[in-house]
């Protein structure tokens, strides 16, 4: 399966960035704890290259905690500011205005001399679609300022949001890149729920998940499904084991495969599986 979205509204939403960067102190992006580096748009790299960033593993309550330390320390190592958060606590974005803080230190000194005090710092939140920008934003601020959804694409046009006394934040689009080189990149992409799943085939994706948990989480699937040892099967016998034991069949009393590969994907994408992450820091050294 080729793995490819880029929907039109995104360029416009990437050449509005490019002009609104200039607008802001620092870029708070925003990434799958899953796939930390897959979820990166290289595309930000290049308009925000001269401001300061922080990046935010979010959804790291589903991700593999091992490994999303490994993550922190990746991305530490390289200078740039990085924090594992779950956006749906509020704890655990108390950590964020320090990090800020932080990572702005040379502006806020810099303000200071100049005798300007208690300026909000102004910060660019990006990430790609359905990462949980929104959610983040509307945890953070207190109230419900940024659309949410379950599907990408559902942040549209530009909010600035105040969030206090210190920081102000200016909401972005989720926006892809128009080719993924990697087509791996573009899987991982599509089984986290980034690319749009009505271009997508369920049961490919299913099958890729089946062969990357029998390597990385073996028994993952068996405990969840209660199914028998499935070592060695091919995705759609797995797939059909597992719909026959969910008592997933159309109306002939067959399994039914498509039905049975959406419910796989969403209870990966909700944690029911167990907390996975799809990619490592050695995967890429």
């Amino acid at each position: 399966m080729n793995y490819q979205w880029y929907p039109g509204h995104m360029t416009k939403a990437v050449r509005q960035m490019e002009e609104d960067v200039k607008l802001v102190d620092l870029i708070i992006e925003l990434v799958d704890a899953r796939i930390p580096l897959s979820s990166r748009n290289p595309d930000i790299d290049k308009f925000a290259k001269n401001k300061v960033r922080v990046v935010l593993l979010n959804k790291a309550d589903l991700a593999d905690e091992a490994k999303t330390t490994k993550w922190v320390n990746y991305y530490e190592e390289k200078g740039i500011h990085a924090l594992k958060i779950n956006a749906r606590e509020k704890g655990t974005l108390k950590k964020l205005d320090e990090l800020v803080k932080v990572a702005c230190k040379e502006k806020l000194e810099r303000d200071k001399k100049r005798g300007i005090i208690n300026r909000p710092l102004r910060a660019m939140v990006v990430g790609i679609p359905n990462v949980g920008k929104s959610t983040f934003i509307n945890s953070f601020a207190g109230r419900a300022c940024a659309k949410t959804g379950n599907k990408p694409g559902v942040t549209k046009g530009k909010q600035w949001i105040k969030l206090s006394k210190t920081i102000e934040l200016l909401d972005t689009p989720g926006i892809l890149w128009p080719k993924f080189e990697n087509q791996e990149i573009g899987l991982r992409l599509a089984l986290i729920g980034s690319i749009n799943d009505e271009i997508l085939h369920s049961d490919e994706l299913a099958y890729s998940l089946f062969d990357f948990l029998s390597s990385a989480y073996p028994g993952s699937i068996e405990r969840r499904y209660l199914v028998e040892t499935l070592e060695g099967k091919p995705g759609h016998e797995i797939l059909e084991s597992i719909a026959i034991k969910r008592n997933c069949l159309s109306k002939g009393g067959y399994a039914d495969l498509d039905r049975m590969a959406e419910i796989v994907l969403e209870e990966f994408r909700s944690g029911k599986l167990g907390r996975i992450s799809l990619e490592t820091p050695e995967d890429i050294r």
